[in-house]
């Protein structure tokens, strides 16, 4: 079959792109084969949106009380400024500039938290998993000890430490997520010690930081942005709880667990809108990422793909 001038030209087009993206595959793989993931991402990049522009798509300041507007439901109109979209609350405060801004700084506090305790997880188990014998044996048990505490509890007991902040609050997080995420890292760390292009690296005199930077590290990827995108829906999920029991990000930033407690529990029956939105805000945002996370893994760990 003669291959014609128009298949030729195609042909050495393709060959000089070259292949795609790793990262265009996986999109491609993930709106493809895991709808539920897509949709999980969805859900991700619209939090991230509402995050970044919160001052152009709130319709009123979160702190702005309106004493003629109070416990108003969703969709009626403000006396003094545009309709309230998800209503207002006992002090006339709109809920949905609140959700959007509350979307901010669960963002902050989840990527900064998952950001902070990842690095620390992969120094210590890329360390432990390198080094191994007695120094990771040590390690360890300093590591069983740490998750042996519950995880709520060693978050109240660190964050009874410090003043309530969004700074505390992220590195109490962190603290609290090292130590489990770490023990991933060292088994993913562990397994490809055995591979031989670590021998032949340490063969062809390569020196300890070398071999982890160049050869251990770009090979446990996969498995750190699947904890990474897991860990997310976590940390959001510890921090509403951290908020609705007073530890968390104080006043006057709204926060999605802060808005569940005060108000919302006295009003609760007179204006159920001030505990279904944020509790459909948390419930969304976990969602969206424990779906995400486990396209992720699905897709990025070789052993759950099968014969692809």
């Amino acid at each position: 079959m003669a291959i014609t001038a128009e298949q030729v030209a195609a042909l050495e087009r393709a060959a000089r792109r070259g292949p795609a993206p790793w990262y265009l595959d996986v999109l491609r793989r993930l709106i493809r084969e895991k709808p539920l993931g897509a949709v999980g991402a969805a859900i991700v990049l619209l939090l991230v949106v509402l995050a970044v522009f919160a001052g152009q798509l709130a319709t009123y300041p979160y702190e702005r009380v309106h004493l003629a507007d109070t416990l108003l439901p969703p969709g009626t109109a403000g006396l003094d400024g545009p309709a309230y979209l998800l209503g207002t609350d006992n002090l006339g405060r709109d809920v949905y500039s609140r959700i959007v801004y509350g979307a901010r700084v669960s963002m902050t506090v989840a990527f900064g938290a998952v950001g902070f305790g990842i690095v620390l997880a992969v120094l210590l188990g890329t360390f432990c998993g390198y080094m191994g014998g007695m120094v990771d044996l040590l390690l360890q048990r300093v590591v069983d000890a740490w998750v042996s505490i519950p995880f709520f509890i060693l978050l109240l007991t660190i964050m009874m430490i410090f003043k309530p902040g969004i700074g505390p609050v992220i590195f109490a997080l962190a603290l609290a997520s090292t130590f489990s995420n770490s023990r991933v890292v060292r088994g993913a760390v562990l397994s490809t010690m055995t591979m031989p292009y670590i021998e032949a690296a340490r063969c062809s005199g390569a020196h300890d930081l070398r071999i982890i930077l160049r050869h251990v590290l770009p090979n446990i990827m996969a498995p750190i942005i699947v904890v990474a995108t897991l860990g997310l829906g976590n940390v959001i999920l510890a921090e509403s709880a951290l908020s609705f029991l007073g530890f968390g990000v104080p006043p006057p930033y709204p926060t999605w667990g802060q808005m569940l407690s005060g108000s919302s529990l006295v009003f609760m029956y007179e204006a159920p809108w001030l505990a279904i939105v944020p509790g459909v805000a948390i419930s969304l945002a976990v969602f969206g990422f424990n779906m995400f996370g486990d396209a992720l893994r699905d897709l990025l760990d070789p052993r759950l793909r099968g014969s692809r």
